[in-house]
C-alpha cells in the first residue's frame, strides 16, 4: 500500500516548513541555546503544521547526533528514525478528542513520573487539545505548573477559545496563520516533480486557491489527482481540476454578471435556470459567483489607491484575460452597490441550505439587485 502524500512527503525537518517563520524561528534559537520550554502551546487553523512542528521539535531535542548550537535533527539516529517511523516509547501522541477525561489524565501522570526509556525528552503531544473535558484540563494544569524536568509537553488545537485561560498560561504559545497561495502552490509543484507528474501552474494554483489555506488539504486534493491522471503521462491543466472537484467555470459567473450589470432581470433568472439544468451545483455556483465579484470590489477598491495592494494572491485562479474582464464589470457598479449585493448573496448563500427550491433565494437576489 502507498502512502498518501501528506504522509510521504511530512516535514523531517524545520526547513522543509512551508510557511510559519515566526515559530520556527522561536523554536530554533531555543533549541540550538539549548533553552527548550516545557510546555508549548500551538493554535491555528487545521492542515498548517502544528502536529508536523511538534514531531520536529521531538527529534530535534532528542536528537543523538546534534552538534551544539545546531537546531535541525540529523534523521539519521536511531532517535530520529524511530520517531519518523511512529515507534518511538518516548514520543506520547494524544487524541483529545477520544482521550478527553479525568482518568485519561490521570494514567498519563503517573507514567510522566517515569523518566524516558531512551531519550532525553519524554515529549507528549496532544492534538485538539480544545477536546479536553474541563475536568480533564484542571488535571492537567497540576503537571504543567510543576512538569519533571524529563518532560515535554506541545498542546495543539483548532480552536483556541475553547481552552481555559490557565492552560494557555502555563505554555509558550505560537498562533500559526493559514499558507498564501504562492506558498502552497510551490509546495505542490515540488511533491509534483518528486513524482514525475506534470500539472500546469494555473492548475497548482486552482488546488491551492481550494484548499483554504490547508497544506494538508491541498496534497490530500494533489493524490486525488495523481490517482486519476498521474499514470496517463499527459500534463494536467486546470480544466481537469475543475472537472474533478466540480467547480464552476469562471466564464458562467461573468457572463451572470454581465447581466446583473445590464439589469436583465429575466434573462439573468433563465441563465440561473439553465445552469441549474445542467445539474451543475448551484450552492458551487453561488460561492464561484460571490468569490469573483469579491475579487472585482478589491480591484475597484485599489483603482482607486495610489499606491495599490499586490494583487498576486486573491487574483490566483484568474487569467490575465479574466482579470481584464473583471475590470470592465465592475466599471458599472458602485463600491457601495458591489458591498450590497454580495451581503446579498451571502444571505441568500445561507437560505439555499433549507429552502424548498434551492434557486429561489437567488432568483430574490437577481430581482432586488435588477429592480434597484
Amino acid at each position: 500500500m502507498s502512502l498518501v502524500l501528506y504522509r510521504k512527503y511530512r516535514p523531517q525537518g524545520f526547513n522543509e516548513i512551508v510557511g510559519q517563520e515566526h515559530v520556527v524561528k522561536t523554536l530554533a534559537n531555543a533549541i540550538s541555546s539549548n533553552t527548550i520550554s516545557h510546555a508549548y502551546f500551538f493554535s491555528g487553523p487545521r492542515g498548517t503544521g502544528k502536529t508536523s512542528i511538534a514531531r520536529i521539535l521531538a527529534k530535534a531535542a532528542n536528537c543523538e547526533n546534534r552538534k551544539k548550537k545546531d537546531f535541525e535533527p540529523c534523521n539519521e539516529c536511531s532517535s530520529c528514525l524511530e520517531i519518523k517511523a511512529g515507534r518511538s516509547i518516548d514520543l506520547i501522541e494524544i487524541d483529545a478528542a477520544s482521550h478527553r477525561g479525568i482518568d485519561d489524565i490521570r494514567e498519563l501522570k503517573e507514567g510522566i513520573k517515569f523518566s524516558p526509556t531512551k531519550s532525553k525528552y519524554k515529549v507528549f503531544i496532544f492534538d485538539e487539545a480544545h477536546q479536553l473535558t474541563k475536568e480533564a484540563a484542571n488535571a492537567l494544569l497540576k503537571t504543567l505548573e510543576e512538569p519533571p524536568a524529563h518532560a515535554i509537553f506541545v498542546l495543539a488545537t483548532t480552536e483556541i477559545q475553547k481552552m481555559i485561560p490557565t492552560i494557555i498560561s502555563r505554555c509558550q504559545r505560537f498562533d500559526f496563520r493559514r499558507l498564501t497561495l504562492p506558498e502552497i502552490s510551490k509546495r505542490l509543484d515540488i511533491i509534483s516533480k518528486k513524482e514525475s507528474v506534470k500539472i500546469e501552474k494555473p492548475a497548482l494554483e486552482l488546488i491551492a486557491q481550494v484548499s483554504g489555506g490547508s497544506i494538508r488539504d491541498a496534497e490530500s486534493l494533489l493524490n486525488q489527482l495523481f490517482t486519476l491522471y498521474g499514470g496517463l503521462g499527459k500534463e494536467v491543466k486546470a480544466e481537469d481540476i475543475k472537472d474533478l472537484l466540480g467547480l464552476v467555470e469562471i466564464k458562467l459567473v461573468s457572463d451572470f454578471t454581465n447581466l446583473l450589470a445590464d439589469k436583465k432581470t429575466f434573462e439573468a433568472i433563465s441563465y440561473l435556470n439553465k445552469v441549474n439544468e445542467k445539474g451543475l451545483d448551484l450552492h458551487e455556483f453561488v460561492k464561484t459567483l460571490i468569490s469573483y465579484l469579491r475579487k472585482g470590489l478589491i480591484l475597484k477598491i485599489m483603482g482607486q489607491e495610489s499606491n495599490p495592494i499586490h494583487s498576486e494572491d486573491f487574483l490566483s485562479g484568474l487569467t490575465s484575460e479574466e482579470i481584464k474582464s473583471l475590470k470592465n464589470q465592475v466599471e458599472s457598479f458602485e463600491d457601495k452597490d458591489l458591498r450590497e449585493i454580495l451581503n446579498s448573496l451571502l444571505g441568500a448563500q445561507n437560505k439555499m441550505k433549507y429552502s424548498p427550491i434551492p434557486q429561489l433565494p437567488l432568483e430574490l437576489v437577481i430581482v432586488e439587485i435588477c429592480e434597484t
